[in-house]
């Protein structure tokens, strides 16, 4: 491809042969913070902030097919540790991590990091690969932009060459830590583990909730009736339940002091006098 080296790993590109790139039409913004914004650039520009880099117009609009993964280590001093979070091309999170139960350095611990995610990624058959860390000694000595002489470096950099040639495409970028704080926690995780024989810690799962915690647990009435029936019943008729005991007809009766009726809705008297109004399942799924 004219002007793009394609086995250079800081700049490869996901496309697909055959298919012409399409250019995106030109956004427009409102005159005055046109302005705005060419000052600020200027002003970048002129103190050595930011350069101009001349590239392919196509080349801002090319949609990544790549897999994206996250690593970082972490040594302190409940142990060692690693962790890695994998992206699927639809947004599934895929997440290794490992305690290290042998002595080692921070660099140590990111290049543990590091291949534990390529190895579960070549296991899973990822093709395309773009790979963030925090690590610049991992991220620079990868494109070649430094060379390490440190002896217990020099294998685990030899190894992790071999497990990029095992990817169609793959980048590495560096991003600050400020940036990889989800990844972060998965190794501190990790070495804080205790280790003993036979243990084996199951994947970690995050839900996703979109309601309060408290508000989860009212449930579908299994009689069609509403949690609070027998309460309003004893208020309204002063009848109790049949076949109720006399230790449930004092709590009925101790609850119902608690509430009120309006028409035919319910409400409990709080302590700071505000009055609560009492729904039943489907009601406070409708409300939530």
């Amino acid at each position: 491809m004219p002007g793009l080296n394609s086995i250079d790993r800081r700049a490869l590109l996901a496309y697909h042969p055959g298919v012409p790139p399409k250019k995106r039409e030109a956004g427009r913004t409102k005159p005055e913070l046109s302005k705005k914004i060419e000052e600020e650039v200027m002003k970048l520009l002129k103190v050595g902030f930011i350069e101009v880099s001349q590239y392919p117009e196509w080349v801002a609009n090319i949609v990544s097919d790549s897999w994206k993964m996250f690593f970082d280590g972490a040594v302190n001093l409940s142990g060692s540790g690693t962790g890695a979070i994998m992206i699927s091309l639809d947004g599934q999170h895929h997440l290794v991590a490992a305690k290290l139960i042998f002595p080692c350095t921070n660099n140590v611990a990111e290049y543990e990091a590091c291949i534990i995610g390529l190895q579960a990624a070549i296991k899973m058959g990822v093709a395309k690969f773009r790979v963030f860390g925090d690590s610049a000694l991992i991220i620079l000595q990868t494109v070649g932009e430094w060379k390490t002489k440190d002896a217990k470096l020099l294998p685990y950099h030899e190894y992790l060459e071999d497990l990029v040639r095992e990817f169609e495409e793959i980048s590495f970028e560096y991003l600050p830590r400020s940036h990889n704080q989800f990844t972060d926690a998965l190794p501190t995780l990790s070495s804080m583990l205790q280790v003993t024989d036979g243990l084996e810690v199951e994947h970690l799962k995050i839900e996703v909730l979109p309601k309060l915690a408290y508000c989860m647990i009212v449930t579908e009435e299994l009689d069609g009736k509403p949690w609070y029936y027998n309460i309003m019943n004893y208020i309204k008729k002063q009848e109790f339940p049949k076949g109720s005991t006399p230790t449930d007809r004092k709590y009925i009766t101790k609850m119902a002091s608690k509430f009120f009726v309006s028409g035919e809705n319910l409400y409990k008297r709080s302590y700071d006098s505000i009055l609560l109004w009492c729904v039943d399942a489907a009601e406070a799924i409708q409300i939530m």
